[in-house]
């Protein structure tokens, strides 16, 4: 191996290290523990525990009436009720304090430990309202008894059924806040509507109330670290999405103002949604603002809040929402035009790929084949075909170099100690065959936008997500440990067997390959590097690059060995030459260097047949 080799390799290890060590850091998976709910770390927050101490157990009036004013003091106490809300796909939860959504249980999914999916993970629950009194209070609603108008305890909706009901709060004759709750028998949404009678009397109408998620969402996978990697809360305004990621240790926050699509927090496979009704009807400014939360075993956890800014008509006024509360499905998330939440990519031609022609074809091939797994193998092989193009075109440039390998080493053991001569005696034998030696390249390249848009669907698609394959790869969601070691090594802990796999088929496509002889390290290096990184990816993804890898070896056993257009040295040498941009720019460099009496080393064997410029 000579110099600029093993330099080369240095610089890769120091990369994978790098990478590893930056892995076990920030993403290593929590200790296995099916008693252990993420949610318990999180409810542990001492404001909440505060808040809940203070205003439920405390009878002090004289405490209440300084926290509450004259306005809303007397109903900072009173008897909680429930009304639970079922239907086909959800259990839901909402108090009279707040009013808020304590619980919406996701009938159709589950944790990792198999316990039914929950999404609100604060106790007080969500989507309450603050504001600023004339007194100089800021109230939670979450800490007010509001009165309801419905008087049963639960209710279950089927079909296309709904059912709607109200919580008023009167701080004065004729003065009402009132909060209207519908919801539907077989779709994730609700509706909520703000009505506010006469209030500007009490709360500033100009500067209004706020509209507020405060603690994001409860986490549903077994890998913390790797749920927050997809976390984030983010503004939809018209159209344009802004993001913000609590991924540092600093809390972060930001606020958008203009007319708002929608504003919401999602989880790597949930999300929670606050679209303003009618569509782009609210213009005025969402703050969000996140922090991580750091947990047992070096898990993390992101808490993200939105909150719209809401001023209010004197007399009576009425604010409409829609609240999406459920899974990141495209299809689901696309009928309320929040489809942005489904993380598919950067959004300037990766996203696009994903979205518009990769992830159809993979649902209409699952809509044939019921196996997510079978499903993925057939999208590889269509993924093959269409791509075939360009990989033809690199393995035939690959064949090509094939063929040149036994003149090469000629010239390499003839100029073992002139690495210059070396450089320009194999410049003119490309030129003398016809070969771009970068002609693999372009093909690669182009391939770059459509592998890294089937990665973004793959890892992020809640389809994936618990799906069975076969034998020990039960969620492709998830790496398939098929060794634990116990113990991490660089953020290291197991092998995952598609990896390992895929692995293995990136030998054998180099050893095929690679035929510098002074790079065939780089094909021991390359897959053990490789299945280490692919180990911690998920089973989905290292299914697919199995699979493409091993059509590429079958690809490039059948031409090597079973194609008639197998090129010969000797067609190669008759065939016409074509002059590639590679050739053109050597020539060019040449001529420069020549007009200031320089030369660049081979450059001038790209164009011997055409005379040379003199001096």
């Amino acid at each position: 191996m000579d110099k600029k080799s093993i330099i080369g390799f240095g610089l890769i290890f120091i990369i994978v290290v790098a990478w590893m060590y930056f892995e076990q850091s920030q993403v290593k998976p929590p200790k296995p523990n099916p008693k252990q709910d993420i949610a318990k770390e999180i409810r542990k927050d001492t404001n909440q525990t505060e808040s809940i101490s203070k205003f439920n157990t405390n009878n002090d009036s004289s405490i209440i009436d300084n926290k509450f004013g004259k306005y809303f003091s007397k109903f900072a106490e009173g008897s909680e009720r429930i009304i639970t809300v079922e239907n086909k796909l959800f259990i839901a939860k909402i108090s009279n304090k707040g009013p808020a959504i304590l619980k919406w249980q996701l009938k159709d999914f589950k944790k990792w430990d198999k316990v039914p999916t929950q999404l609100i993970r604060d106790l007080q629950g969500e989507l309450s309202l603050s504001f600023l009194t004339y007194d100089g209070k800021k109230i939670d609603s979450r800490n007010l008894y509001f009165n309801t108008n419905y008087d049963k305890d639960s209710i279950y909706l089927d079909g296309a059924k709904t059912v709607q009901f109200e919580y008023i709060i009167e701080p004065e004759p004729g003065k009402k806040i009132t909060r209207r709750f519908k919801f539907y028998g077989d779709q994730y949404i609700f509706d909520t509507e703000v009505l506010t009678q006469n209030m500007e009397t009490i709360i500033p109408a100009n500067r209004g109330y706020n509209l507020v998620w405060n603690s994001g969402l409860s986490y549903q996978e077994k890998n913390s670290v790797n749920e927050s990697a997809d976390a984030h809360a983010l503004a939809s305004l018209n159209g344009d999405v802004a993001e913000l990621n609590a991924d540092k240790d600093e809390p972060v926050e930001m606020s958008e103002t203009g007319i708002v699509d929608f504003a919401g927090i999602k989880t790597k496979y949930f999300g929670v949604a606050i679209i303003p009704q009618p569509w782009q009807s609210f213009d005025g400014t969402i703050d969000l603002y996140g922090k991580k939360k750091k947990l047992k075993d070096n898990g993390v956890m992101e808490i993200y809040s939105m909150n719209y800014r809401i001023p209010f008509k004197e007399g009576n006024d009425k604010k409409s929402f829609r609240i999406y509360l459920g899974p990141l499905n495209y299809d689901i998330v696309s009928q309320y035009g929040i489809n942005q939440m489904v993380n598919l990519g950067w959004k300037y031609g990766i996203r696009q790929i994903a979205e518009y022609f990769m992830l159809p074809i993979l649902k209409f091939i699952h809509s044939i084949v019921s196996n997510y797994g079978i499903a993925i193998i057939i999208f590889s092989i269509l993924m093959k075909l269409l791509l075939y193009p360009l990989s033809i075109q690199q393995m035939r440039s690959t064949q090509k170099m094939q063929l040149l390998t036994p003149e090469m080493n000629k010239i390499r053991e003839k100029y073992k100690d002139d690495n210059m001569k070396q450089q320009q005696e194999t410049m003119k034998l490309y030129s003398e065959y016809g070969i771009n030696p970068a002609g693999g390249c372009l093909p690669m390249i182009l391939q770059m936008p459509i592998l890294i848009a089937l990665w973004q669907l793959l890892g992020s698609s809640i389809d994936l997500r618990q799906s069975h394959f076969i034998w020990w790869i039960t969620d492709l969601s998830t790496p398939d440990v098929i060794v634990n070691f116990g113990f991490s090594i660089l953020g290291i802990s197991h092998i995952s067997g598609l990896a390992l796999a895929m692995g293995l088929t990136m030998f054998f496509q180099q050893k095929m390959t690679v035929v510098d002889p002074r790079q065939k390290a780089m094909v021991y290096m390359m897959p053990i590097m490789f299945t280490i990184m692919f180990s911690n990816f998920p089973s989905g993804l290292n299914l697919y690059y199995f699979m493409f890898n091993l059509l590429s070896i079958i690809h490039q056993v059948w031409l090597n060995k079973y194609s008639s257009n197998r090129p010969t040295l000797e067609e190669l040498r008759k065939s016409p030459k074509k002059e590639g941009w590679l050739q053109k720019k050597m020539a060019e460099a040449q001529k420069l260097a020549e007009s200031q009496g320089r030369s660049v080393p081979g450059a001038k064997n790209f164009n011997q047949n055409k005379p040379r410029k003199k001096k």
